[in-house]
Order: C-alpha cells, then structure tokens, then sequence
C-alpha cells in the first residue's frame, strides 16, 4: 500500500449522475442452506437451513453436537478455568449454500464479496471456482469475485467455516480461559457489492472538533490490471468528490473535490481534510450523527459510489482524566462479553435481535445513568455499534486477546484491519489491544503505527504500564478484585478475614497493591470489579461457589445470594467512585453466559431482559450525583460491631460526575431490623462540579443489641428521586440475621 498524492483539491463540489450500478449493494443476510461434513469436502447434499448472519447453533434441524455444545448443569463445580483443547464434540467443517441471482445489467461492473465476521477459517467459493480463503475471525474477508460469476443467470455461493481448534497459530484470535465451547458460523453482514475499475474497499472519517475539521482517508483498490509488458499503464488519475451532511436533515456542512494517482491492481490510501465550521457535538447525552458520501471517478466516469455515518467528537486524556468535546467527562457502565453469552442456551438467535440488543445495551443501561460500556474479550456484530452511535453509549473496544495470541505480521494486519473497518463509530473512544496481559510487539510498535491510521482514540495495552511501554502510557486497565478472589480458595474463609479484613463500604480504602494506580500518572480505567457473580437462578457461578457458600452458606437462597451481591456490588461501586481520581468505572459483568465461570444481572431468561435487584441498586451507586455512607459493613464481613448506647461519628461522601454544582438535601436514618427509624437527620449539602465533599454525621445508638441499617436519602433540589445509600452494622453481639432489607 502506498500513500496517494492529492495534487488538486477544490471547494467545489461538481454534479454528478449515479450510476444505477456502480456502488451497489446485494444483500446475502437471510437463511443459507447448511450442513456438516467430518472432512474438507463440501456435502453431497443439504439437508439444513442456518440464518446469517448467525453461528451454526442457529442450523434447524439441529447440528449434531447442540446438546453438547449446550449444557445445562444441574449443580454448579467450582473451577477456575477450562482448557478449549478439551473439545466436549467432534469438531467439523461447516458449509453455507446459497444460490443468487446477478442481473445481467451488471455485467462490466467489477464484484467483490464481503462477510464482515465469520469464525474460525473462512473459505468461499462461487460457482466451483476458489476466490479465497481467510484467518480473520473479527474483522471484514473481501475478495474479488468478478471472474467467477455469472451475469443474468444463478450463481451459487458456497461458504466453508472451520473451527477453533484448527485456526492456525499465526491467527490474532486469542483464547478466553472462561469458556469451553467456540462456536464457528458467519455472524455478520455478507454482500455482494459492485463498482467500476476503482473502489472505495474501505474509509475512515476521523472528526476533530478541537480543529474544525474531517480527515477522510480511502483505502481505494483499483482492478486495472498491473505491468504486465513494458510500456504499459501502471498509475491513474482518479477523483473523489465528497460531501459531509447531516444525518436528520441532509444539511451539507462541507464539500470537497480531491484528484490523485493510484496504483493499478493495488491498494492505495487517499487523506483529504475538510473544514467544518457549523456543526454539532456528538455525545452519548445527545448523539447527534453526520453522513459522508464519497464518489469515486475514473476519469469522467462514476466508479463507485459509499456513504458512511459519523460524529463530530473529540475523546482525550488530560492527565488522569477523560475528556469529551474539551469537558471532563467521567465513564460510567459495565461489560458486555458476548463471545461468552454465543454458548449461552438460551443465547439463540438475540444477538442478531435489533430491538433485543437495544434493550439490553443502550435502554436498560441508560436508565441506570449508565454512558460506557467495554466490549470485552471480543468484537460485537456491526449494528450494535451502530446502535451505540445513533442513540447514546460509548464503548472501549476490546479485541479478544486474553492467553495465546499469535504472530505479529498477522495480528497488524487484522488490527490494521480493525481500526479501518470499526474507525467510523463515534462511540467507540478507545481501542482495547489486551486483556490482562502484555505483548511488546503490540504495545510499542503496532499501537504507535496505528495511532498514525486514527489519531483521534487511544489505546489500551492491558497491564502494559509504564515501565513495559516505551512512550507515555495513556491509560490503564485496574482490576479491583478483592475479598472475593481471595475467599474463592480459603478452607476457613472467616480466619483469613479475621487477619486480613475485607471493609467492605469504607471509603480511601485501598490495599498496598491497588496504590499504583492512584500513583500513576496514567488515566486509570476500573473496567472489572465485583467477584460476586451469581447465574440467572441465584446459583453461584463457577468461581463464586466458594464464596457464597462461606459467607452465607451452602443453604442460603436465591433470593439471599442476590440480596448480598446487590449490596457488595453497590458498596464496591460507591467505593471506587468516591476515589476522584479513577477516570471511570465499568462493573463485571453486563452480559455472559449464564452458565459460565462469571454471571451478568439479569434473571431467568435473558429473553425478557429481567433485571436482578443488583442492577437496580446500582442506579443509585452509579447517580452521578450521588451521597454516600463511608462506613465498612459488618453484617457480611467480619468487621466488629459498635457498643450500645455509643455514638457514631461518620461522614457522607458526596460525589458529582456533573460539570454544574450539586445542591440538594440528604437524610440519614438509622433502621432496625423491623423496618423502624429509630433516629434520623437531615441536612442541606452542596457539591462542586467534578469534586468529592465530606460531610460529618452522627447517630447516638440503641440501647438494644441488633443488626441495624444505616440508609442515606439523597435528593436533588428540583428533583423528586431519591438516591440512597446503605450500610449494614452490628450494634452489640448479633449474627448475621435479622436486618431490614429495603427496596431500592
């Protein structure tokens, strides 16, 4: 590839006539008959149907190995891992068929063929005739397919998908050491589309609002043949006349016309910068969109023709803070981990659901306050990201790089290929390379040269920090997991608690271990917390067994289980978000398998998007204006128990994400384990914008011996809803029943 030299760009915008067919789109989404074969050889017959975009689980009748794939366990096994090498069914070929008819008013047009995610080795042939193969599990396969098809007749599509075991090392696909069954299939958009000798194979819209401006750069592939006897034709002149317009109105913000050279049978980069002087910030809070349509010619004839959508935003760090369009701006959300929520049974056919994922990733989430989410261990389907863009959530971008890896040559052409083909999304604002891990290659030579292909995100290199990086490092990745991830292996839980106290709900705090990230001079990103996860029925999962059962114990219920883990889980959040100087705070985990080694908030099935009480508490702990108590709880935890009689002297913690001031009024109540207010207090607050405020408080303590609850009742002025805040403690000698459990 090489740069393409722009030696005439002008302000005028020329009118041009679209051609019927160059640019165009046929859509390959719908049901594929489908089948599996033991060996490279497609079928004799297909005796299935399967949809794409999809993974084969979706084939009806059933694959052979579906109740293998999808077990339901009765009881839950404590384990802390799973090796994929140990495959629970025989792997196999799986073949995709499908017969389409190209009319014959294309024939001249130049046709490459395009599936935007398929895994795990991907070969596609068109009417007998090889036109490739790919190792790409997440990002866009294109080939050129001009000479095997036929125009005005039916054509047959013939799509090979292999599976995981058999993607060669060499593939930037990594491993999740917590889950056990990959599932292959083509799980994205696939299409024909159609245009003259010179294509637009891929553009990238990168938005400055700090500079008023739009770089447009093309990856334009031409299809005149190369060099062949001396003399021939090896460069032409090509044009792009571009127009940036709003989404809504189809108000034209800028124009432009750009000529340059490019390189036959090649790939060329065209950069051209536009000037934007009157538009609208995008934001999660009013996510307004722009269009880029970008024709392409060939001397005075339309090539091709492609329109992509885009924000005007500017995402940066500013020391250890987040800032968004210049204001600081605070991350808050969860995680979704969907390449573990494909070997959910009741996963089915949702991810490919519009109006299920809406639900789940942009209401659900913002009506607990939430405005980031991480895409975890693995990429997502194209239109969740597009859903994102339209209506409100920014994302950190995580490729699925956790063990194993692969080889470098490889893994900078499919991250090269990631930043071009998901570079467009305005909520996307940081690239995410690693998981829990570090890789030189890709922390100090692939990420500074894909910092050149898009300047306007950072990255992060997992636990590559400082000493491991050789330029500044941007940010990290804090995982702050405590109490939980210790107590998952302690024969006597309440002994290692008793010498290593876990207070849970005292703010400031922090282990020795958790001090390099307040010490650091990088943005810190809390993107895990809360070793507490519970599957769908109020079962611990595979790694919390142990945890729920010392703490509660092996009897303790559903209801009991979720109930302790809405609490933890809030206390855990209220305690990171009163550190002022964590950047943002992403709770583990929005969206998994239900029955894996981690658990998500929903109950039942995940059809219906059935919130746990945890998810609803958290819509206090995660207010961006919120009053918090700093008090270590002692109904859960070993954490003594406070003399009858004595008074308490404490303080509020008032938090504000908001760039205005906070005023309201905050009631402190202390209840007993009847639902009784035996005191209560209130007084009138005020909390800067961005800050943290300490505030004193004290309750004089019953006489009585009980399990008390301490409930703190925000409310903003103006505002009727009321944010609380919880803390349980001991007054005297009391077990770990008999406390006044709320609504929240």
């Amino acid at each position: 590839m090489k740069n393409l030299t722009i030696f005439f760009v002008s302000l005028f915008l020329s009118v041009s006539v679209f051609s019927q067919n160059e640019g165009k789109i046929i859509n390959l989404n719908g049901q594929w008959d489908f089948d599996q074969t033991t060996n490279a050889f497609p079928p004799q017959k297909f005796t299935r149907k399967c949809p794409v975009p999809g993974l084969i689980h979706l084939a009806e009748p059933k694959i052979d190995a579906y109740d293998k794939l999808f077990k339901r366990p009765d009881q839950v096994l404590a384990e802390e891992a799973y090796d994929y090498r140990k495959l629970q069914y025989e792997p196999r070929y799986s073949w995709y068929k499908k017969v389409v008819t190209i009319p014959a008013d294309l024939k001249g047009s130049e046709a490459m063929i395009s599936i935007l995610k398929s895994q795990y080795v991907t070969q596609v042939y068109i009417n007998g005739k090889d036109v490739g193969q790919s190792i790409s599990c997440y990002t866009p396969i294109d080939f050129k397919v001009t000479n095997a098809l036929k125009f005005g007749a039916e054509n047959e599509i013939l799509i090979r998908v292999g599976e995981r075991i058999w993607l060669p090392p060499q593939a930037a696909g990594s491993t999740d050491k917590e889950k056990v069954n990959y599932i292959p299939g083509i799980w994205d958009d696939v299409f024909l589309s159609f245009s003259g000798k010179q294509k637009i194979k891929k553009s990238l819209i990168l938005p400055s609002v700090k500079n008023k401006n739009v770089t447009v750069k093309l990856l334009v592939r031409s299809f005149y043949p190369q060099q062949v006897m001396y003399g021939d034709q090896m460069i032409d002149t090509i044009r792009a006349d571009i127009r940036i317009k709003e989404k809504t109105t189809g108000k034209v913000v800028a124009e432009l016309v750009a000529y340059g050279e490019i390189t036959r049978d090649n790939e060329t980069q065209l950069e051209i910068e536009l000037p934007v002087r009157d538009f609208k910030k995008w934001s999660p809070e009013d996510p307004f969109l722009y269009e880029a349509e970008i024709q392409l010619f060939d001397g005075e004839k339309l090539s091709d023709v492609m329109t992509e959508k885009f924000g005007m935003r500017d995402f940066e760090r500013r020391g250890k803070f987040f800032y968004l369009n210049g204001e600081k701006y605070y991350l808050r959300g969860s995680n979704i981990t969907l390449h573990r929520f494909f070997e959910d049974p009741d996963c089915q056919a949702l991810p490919w659901d519009r109006d299920w994922v809406k639900k789940m990733l942009i209401d659900d989430p913002k009506a607990i306050d939430w405005n980031a989410m991480r895409i975890c261990v693995g990429l997502v389907p194209d239109f969740w990201y597009d859903l994102a863009d339209e209506y409100g959530m920014v994302f950190q971008n995580e490729w699925l790089y956790w063990q194993n890896h692969g080889w470098d040559e490889q893994i900078r052409t499919e991250f090269t290929d990631w930043v071009w083909s998901d570079g467009n999304h305005p909520s996307i604002v940081i690239w995410d390379a690693i998981n829990e891990n570090v890789n030189s290659y890709i922390g100090n030579k692939l990420i500074p040269e894909l910092q050149k292909l898009d300047p306007t995100r950072m990255w992060d290199a997992g636990y590559m920090q400082e000493g491991d990086l050789e330029g500044i490092d941007p940010m990290d990745e804090p995982h702050l997991y405590r109490a939980g991830w210790n107590l998952m292996k302690q024969k006597d839980p309440i002994a290692y608690l008793t010498k290593n106290p876990y207070r849970l709900g005292k703010m400031d705090d922090w282990e020795p271990g958790h001090l390099q990230y307040l010490e650091a001079s990088a943005t810190q990103l809390v993107n895990e917390y809360g070793w507490n996860w519970l599957w769908r029925n109020g079962q611990p999962a595979k790694l919390t067994k142990n945890v729920y059962d010392n703490l509660i114990g092996e009897n303790a219920t559903p209801e009991q289980r979720r109930e302790m883990q809405a609490y933890w889980l809030a206390c855990e959040t209220e305690w990171i978000r009163g550190e002022r100087t964590m950047a943002g705070v992403l709770a583990f985990c929005h969206l998994t398998n239900n029955y894996g080694y981690t658990g998500d908030w929903y109950i039942n099935n995940i059809k219906d998007l059935e919130p746990s009480i945890s998810l609803k508490w958290f819509k206090h702990a995660f207010a961006p204006a919120a009053v918090f108590i700093d008090l270590a709880d002692q109904r859960y935890f070993p954490n003594g128990n406070y003399k009858p009689g004595e008074e308490l002297v404490f303080n509020l913690v008032g938090i504000n994400d908001l760039k205005e001031k906070t005023t309201g009024t905050v009631t402190v109540k202390l209840v007993d384990a009847n639902g009784k207010t035996f005191t209560q207090q209130q007084r009138k607050i005020e909390i800067p914008a961005y800050q943290r405020v300490n505030i004193p408080a004290f309750l004089n303590l019953p006489q009585q011996n009980g399990g008390y609850l301490i409930l703190a009742e925000f409310v903003k002025d103006g505002l009727a809803e009321v944010i609380k805040s919880r803390r349980y403690i001991k007054v005297g000698e009391v077990g770990k029943t008999g406390f006044c459990e709320i609504e929240p």
